[in-house]
């Protein structure tokens, strides 16, 4: 039997988690500086002792191959423990990497609330499942609401599946997704609200040091089991393996109080450089103000203005799928 999907991109977003003691604090900002080494011998005798915090930083840390050897098994084993206790990112991580591995049937439970709770990438995935009825029953009205959510978070893949969809979905089906679509998004803005209001009160410590080089940019591709659509009466395949395109973000308002942080940075020369690649990675993302902010030691990378949370989302969207971390900001 032929492959049910493509495989993953290799990667996914390294943001940290939210310290929870001041040794995970310790080890974020060992991280932060680009200290590795120090970050995981920091978090491995609290992640052995039950912190899931430091548990889904170890898996960062093996994930990415920093501080310690790239270890995809190792890096599922710590996110598997910190979602055993309720960790929603490393949840969202562990079912990533699962179907990256292979193991997808596995992760399609972990997938599903990931999806439910707005990651995009997870949202592409089972929208294709359901789709073609592949590890799920079909449902294209619940099909086209993921991937309609996909494609707004800057998706490119989600938006080229999202018209080879309109070819045989009915359009009865595509209001209703569309309509479930929008119930969902109007949620995700009042939880992005709740967690940016957390994050200024310190519980949020966002990755610094900028991802190398590598293939996460894309979100997964199609199913290889066939190339082409089905006719209609059988469940067509979203999308054709094509080369990423890039996302375009909303058009940049005259001000507002939002920004998006791409990251911090020990160095200056770091965040201008992470800027230059963006720029031509994301489309429209240099109509956008860069904003470099010093706190202590580091230069935080910034981009704005936006005039609402739900642009704000819209543009970390684009930009988290050219590979780089973002995370919107209320100033």
């Amino acid at each position: 039997m032929k492959q049910m999907w493509a495989a993953l991109a290799a990667g996914m977003m390294a943001a940290l988690a939210q310290p929870a003691a001041a040794d995970v604090k310790t080890g974020v900002d060992a991280w932060q500086q680009g200290d590795y080494a120090k970050a995981v011998a920091e978090w491995q005798p609290l992640a052995q002792a039950g912190d899931p915090d430091a548990q889904f930083n170890m898996g960062q840390a093996y994930k990415l191959g920093r501080g310690v050897s790239a270890n995809m098994a190792t890096a599922i084993q710590w996110y598997r423990k910190a979602a055993e206790q309720g960790h929603v990112r490393a949840e969202d991580n562990l079912g990533l990497l699962m179907f990256q591995q292979g193991d997808r049937a596995s992760a399609l439970p972990y997938l599903e609330r990931a999806a439910n709770r707005g990651e995009p990438r997870a949202q592409y995935i089972v929208g294709t499942a359901l789709f073609n009825g592949d590890l799920t029953p079909k449902d294209w009205v619940r099909a086209y609401a993921l991937m309609t959510r996909a494609s707004a978070a800057g998706l490119a893949q989600a938006t080229a599946s999202l018209k080879q969809m309109d070819k045989y979905i009915p359009a009865a089906q595509r209001q209703q997704g569309a309509a479930m679509a929008n119930e969902a998004g109007r949620k995700d803005l009042a939880a992005l609200d709740q967690d940016d209001r957390r994050d200024k009160k310190g519980a949020s410590v966002p990755a610094t040091a900028p991802t190398p080089a590598r293939k996460e940019a894309s979100p997964p591709a199609e199913s290889k089991r066939t190339a082409a659509p089905l006719p209609p009466a059988a469940a067509p395949k979203p999308v054709e393996k094509a080369a990423p395109a890039k996302a375009a973000p909303p058009a940049k308002p005259a001000s507002g109080p939002w920004r998006v942080q791409l990251g911090a940075f020990s160095e200056e020369g770091r965040a201008r450089a992470l800027w230059n690649k963006l720029k031509g990675q994301v489309g429209g993302l240099s109509a956008y103000q860069l904003f470099l902010v010093k706190g202590g030691a580091v230069t935080k990378l910034q981009a704005g203005p936006l005039s609402s949370s739900a642009e704000a989302a819209r543009l970390c969207g684009a930009i988290k799928a050219a590979g780089a971390e973002c995370m919107p900001r209320k100033m």
